[in-house]
């Protein structure tokens, strides 16, 4: 079985993160996950910040693992969430949309083990002098909020450029990205699109169904005019949103249009007026599998592909 220095740090059995995605990542999918040996996020985007407290306390009732609060910074209830996550003792959080540094002095006082996700080297560095505990280095080819760089060419320069443990994110669905990811340096992976086909996620069937139809190039990113990238499959929405950036549609105008589209899609599977956030690895999915499923063949598969790695010496 493969282990890594974060199952020590964070007391996991198998180095494998679910994406804290918005909306989707709650107790149930979280639970499942940490029962299954990895590491469950649940959302800090979820109905407000009393839900986020009704889904910790449910995630403690479903699982006696270890699982963590996945806190979006540029959320109007941030700095809620941050003294929500104290209040309720968790113990593992990770960020992404901003910096994390009003709230890391508390945190870290609090013990809690603070993941931020990156998307360079130069925010990498900034995080472990914050002091993370540890980085998820997210790539382009992940669903939902996106950077300019691939996850091949990132995933090595931060583990270069600090001295924390280094999580690969964005294009991973299966062992043999796993695999790469751990060649290139990191210790662990955190895995987003995949999940959203797990029995225990709560998204709407049509929005499993598309998945499970996507090809390899069924994805598409939106919002660059906004300077808020998003990748999500190819739906009525997304090639609405991207015609009125082509014709260079008042921002106010662009982001009333998107107003609420994820949770269209999340709760209503509604193509026409939906965010479908998904990965690259869309294509790569062809059922729907429970989230233990998803977590042993996913780390079974790194253990094959990195075994015949070594047989080609």
């Amino acid at each position: 079985m493969i282990r890594s220095q974060i199952c020590d740090i964070l007391g996991i059995e198998k180095p494998i993160f679910q994406g804290g995605m918005a909306w989707i990542a709650d107790a149930r999918l979280a639970a499942a996950v940490s029962n299954a040996g990895g590491l469950g996020l649940i959302s800090s985007i979820n109905a407000g910040t009393e839900a986020v407290r009704a889904e910790i306390r449910k995630a403690r009732e479903l699982t006696h693992k270890p699982f963590g609060v996945n806190l979006m910074l540029a959320a109007p209830n941030a700095a809620e969430i941050a003294d929500l996550v104290v209040e309720e003792g968790v113990t593992i959080v990770t960020t992404g949309a901003g910096s994390p540094a009003p709230y890391m002095e508390r945190w870290l006082g609090a013990g809690i083990r603070v993941i931020p996700v990156v998307a360079s080297v130069a925010y990498a560095i900034k995080m472990e002098q914050l002091g993370a505990t540890a980085v998820i280095a997210e790539g382009a080819e992940s669903g939902g909020h996106v950077g300019d760089t691939h996850t091949m060419a990132l995933v090595p320069q931060v583990v270069d450029a600090v001295h924390i443990p280094v999580l690969a994110a964005g294009g991973i669905a299966d062992g043999r990205g796993a695999a790469a990811a751990f060649m290139l340096g990191a210790c662990g992976v955190q895995v987003g699109t995949r999940f959203l086909v797990a029995d225990e996620c709560c998204v709407h069937p049509v929005y499993k169904e598309r998945l499970i139809k996507a090809s390899d190039v069924s994805t598409m990113v939106t919002g660059k005019s906004l300077g808020d990238a998003v990748r999500s499959l190819k739906t009525p929405f997304t090639k609405q949103f991207a015609k009125m950036e082509a014709r260079q549609a008042a921002p106010e105008e662009i982001r009333a249009f998107g107003t609420g589209s994820l949770r269209k899609a999340v709760f209503d599977g509604d193509l026409a007026g939906g965010s479908f956030l998904a990965g690259e690895v869309a294509g790569m999915l062809k059922q729907c599998q429970s989230a233990a499923s998803i977590v042993n063949d996913i780390m079974e598969g790194a253990e094959k592909a990195l075994a015949h790695a070594q047989a080609l010496i």
